[in-house]
């Protein structure tokens, strides 16, 4: 009888654990209707009466030891004072593996394989915070587990053009939503005794030129949109360390910029943490340190030749720069090896690496960041009643993005292809017919260059191969149903190079073409990370889907979409242009500049640009489709009038009138049309998403504090709300919007 009875709890088990996984659109997600805060922790004084006493017992030579990079992902330490290295570890897609001391080679270890997560523009497509904080905890558990300090991670700038080659690994366009999913992942990561590194500190928006283009923007444009990701993680979050980025600010070196480093970030919010330089950033040694940065990375001198080694040594010696100074330095990093208990004796996280939880824990945060861009006839989900083939078409099918490019990847155990994704859940009566379609091939001068800071970016080749093609034809013809998987790679999408344009690389709108004119049940899958040119495919196809570099279960959560077992509800997270001049820094002819860019469209980003000048986008930013309908009923503010100090409180009733569940999310936009400044036409001020079964309604409850509406003003340096009459616009995307509410700000 116990036997028995121990056999149907397993089974019931596992029952509840496959129904979480593959079809419950409400495991694991809270649908309480109100935004959740976050908040992280601060770091602490107790321990400054020890940190003195360290200081004062070391020598000059182990002060400086501290400043600088021993070895290609850690600075010194002061091992007779048991001060430890400081152990980094990249960290845009899960932590790295382990590469040699001085030298980019992996280091050819078996223990530090680790999960794939989904590229965080695929997070920013979630638009769920909560599932910002699942990424944070659930990366910040296998830090811990590779026994490291610091993630190099989350890489919160802006996306300014739509060719930028890290688009796939910063998050929006929008600093709001940009903000809102950048604490939680912070306060995510640091809950588990490591460092946020959140970088790059700041206006580093291209590749081309990073190294030393001149960022020059006006101040209004840089308070509103470049910093409120970088301030919300510092003063919300409370990130404990900031990485400076590569390029000038106002004809500075952003890791010797006294304005940003001490003015802003330490003196205005209050930044106690230390600046790490990005890898091989910093120019100088007295003024880099004087101006707020505490440690310099980088490569490939000898890490002695460093600015802030040797160098500094003779600046102390020759009374260049006090001990004092360099003092301050030493103690902020210790103050955080102190909080993240890494000194002090205090029981640290131990974590845990590439467990089925943390598995899980990508296939929540890719299901929720598939976005439906087109269901005509309701394509989608694929019903499979009398489809006997299917016809799987394009490299991306089989493309692995886990590694790949020019930058940090990760060495994972489990990548689960698109192709992957559709054997393990279609039904096995049903034959799959791979065709590879396209070949990924670059130029040969291009080869082993991918990673060239270059605004030309890799060049491809785009002519079809004519067996290749002729055997997708062939597939797409003998089969019920036709997917296409076409789109991008992280070796085409990669940091330190900008892509060329818009288009389709390798020849696939082609492909997709001729694939549609034999099969007119194709479904085109979009893999990038950035936005292309997808007017013409999107005017063919019946059914058009927006997937990411979207982690280790990629490929199920994708084809639990395309099955039906997944209701998509991922929303853009920048505005797809129908070409490439109608984006804002293309449009002013402001990217990517020379030596110097400005950014001319100033405050008018993304979707600002596009809703004032009334440029229609290809997609507008928030938009995405579900294969259920809601209703947006009976949206209210709780007042008509409201003072400086409250809060506007927004409800609204979404009503899901189809006949499956879903999950949709509720955005609230703000605009003033009579002020007296420049302003956009609608600026992201709010959003919630919301699960409601078929039939049901929910009400969702908006708070914006009165704050938020306002503007910086530049000749009283101060933030302002403007009083007088504003609209809140409450709709499913910066273009579809369901109702206006007024309101007065007195």
């Amino acid at each position: 009888m116990k036997n028995k009875i121990l056999q149907l709890l397993l089974l019931f088990a596992f029952v509840t654990f496959t129904s979480c996984k593959n079809n419950d659109q409400s495991a694991d997600f809270d649908s309480n209707s109100v935004q959740k805060e976050y908040a992280g922790k601060e770091i602490g004084s107790e321990f400054d009466a020890e940190i003195d006493k360290l200081v004062a017992q070391m020598t000059l030579e182990e002060k400086i030891g501290m400043l600088h990079g021993n070895s290609m992902f850690t600075s010194g330490g002061v091992k007779r004072l048991g001060i430890p290295e400081l152990k980094m570890a990249d960290g845009p897609l899960g932590v790295r593996e382990e590469i040699s001391r001085d030298n980019w080679a992996p280091a050819g270890l078996t223990n530090d394989f680790a999960t794939y997560y989904p590229a965080a523009g695929a997070l920013a497509a979630t638009w769920n915070d909560e599932m910002a904080y699942t990424f944070g905890n659930s990366v910040g558990q296998e830090l811990r587990a590779r026994d490291k300090d610091m993630l190099l991670s989350p890489a919160i700038n802006i996306v300014r053009t739509p060719l930028g080659g890290r688009t796939y690994e910063y998050m929006t366009e929008d600093p709001f939503l940009n903000k809102k999913m950048a604490v939680p992942m912070v306060v995510g990561l640091q809950d588990n005794d490591v460092m946020a590194c959140v970088k790059h500190y700041a206006a580093n928006n291209q590749e081309t030129n990073r190294d030393f283009v001149d960022v020059q923007i006006d101040e209004r444009t840089l308070r509103e949109i470049y910093l409120p990701a970088f301030e919300a993680s510092v003063k919300e979050g409370k990130a404990y360390s900031i990485m400076g980025a590569y390029n000038k600010f106002r004809g500075e070196y952003l890791c010797e910029n006294d304005y940003m480093l001490n003015k802003i970030l330490r003196d205005e919010w209050g930044f106690k943490g230390v600046v790490v330089s990005d890898w091989a950033a910093v120019h100088s040694t007295v003024k880099s340190l004087k101006s707020g940065l505490d440690i310099e990375m980088g490569t490939p001198k000898p890490f002695n030749e460093f600015f802030l080694a040797d160098k500094l040594i003779a600046a102390a010696k020759n009374k260049e720069i006090s001990e004092a100074e360099i003092d301050i330095h030493v103690k902020r990093i210790l103050r955080t090896l102190f909080q993240i208990k890494a000194m002090g004796g205090k029981e640290r996280v131990k974590g845990s690496l590439a467990t089925e939880a943390h598995y899980q824990d990508t296939y929540k945060i890719a299901a929720e960041a598939v976005v439906l861009l087109k269901n005509e006839n309701n394509a989608l989900p694929l019903k499979l009643d009398g489809v006997k083939s299917v016809a799987v078409i394009g490299n991306n099918a089989t493309k692995k993005n886990a590694l790949g490019g020019f930058g940090a990847g990760v060495k994972t155990k489990r990548e689960i292809t698109p192709l992957d994704g559709l054997k393990n859940r279609l039904p096995k009566s049903i034959q799959i017919n791979y065709a590879e379609g396209y070949l990924e091939r670059y130029e040969e001068k291009n080869k082993g260059n991918l990673g060239n800071v270059t605004s030309t970016g890799p060049v491809t080749i785009d002519k079809l191969e004519p067996a290749k093609l002729q055997e997708a034809i062939e597939a797409a013809k003998k089969s019920d149903v036709a997917i296409i998987f076409a789109g991008s790679n992280r070796d085409y999408e990669t940091e330190a190079s900008d892509r060329r344009d818009l288009k389709l690389p390798f020849g696939q709108e082609e492909l997709i073409q001729k694939v549609l004119a034999v099969n007119p049940r194709t479904i085109v899958v979009i893999v990038a990370g950035a936005p292309f040119d997808v007017d013409a495919v999107s005017k063919k196809t019946k059914a058009l889907v927006w997937t990411w570099f979207n982690g280790s279960e990629g490929g199920n959560a994708l084809a639990d979409v395309l099955l039906g077992k997944i209701n998509p509800s991922g929303k853009l997270p920048w505005t797809m242009p129908k070409k490439l001049m109608d984006s804002p820094a293309h449009a002013t002819n402001s990217f990517p500049g020379d030596k110097a860019v400005k950014y001319e469209e100033g405050i008018l980003v993304g979707y600002r640009w596009f809703d004032t000048k009334k440029v229609a986008p290809l997609y507008p930013f928030g938009y995405g489709l579900s294969y259920t309908t809601f209703a947006i009923e009976n949206a209210k503010a709780d007042k008509t009038e409201y003072a400086l100090n409250e809060t506007i409180s927004v409800s609204v009733d979404v009503k899901n009138i189809g006949k499956v569940d879903g999950k949709e999310v509720i955005q609230l936009y703000t605009s003033k049309s009579d002020s007296k400044i420049t302003r956009a036409a609608k600026e992201l001020k709010g959003f919630k998403k919301v699960l409601v079964k078929s039939g049901d309604s929910n009400t969702v409850t908006i708070k914006v504090p009165v704050k938020e509406l306002a503007y910086y003003d530049v000749a009283a340096k101060k933030w302002t709300v403007e009083p007088g009459k504003y609209t809140l616009k409450v709709g499913s995307s910066s273009r579809d919007i369901k109702k206006e509410i007024g309101i007065t700000i007195k």
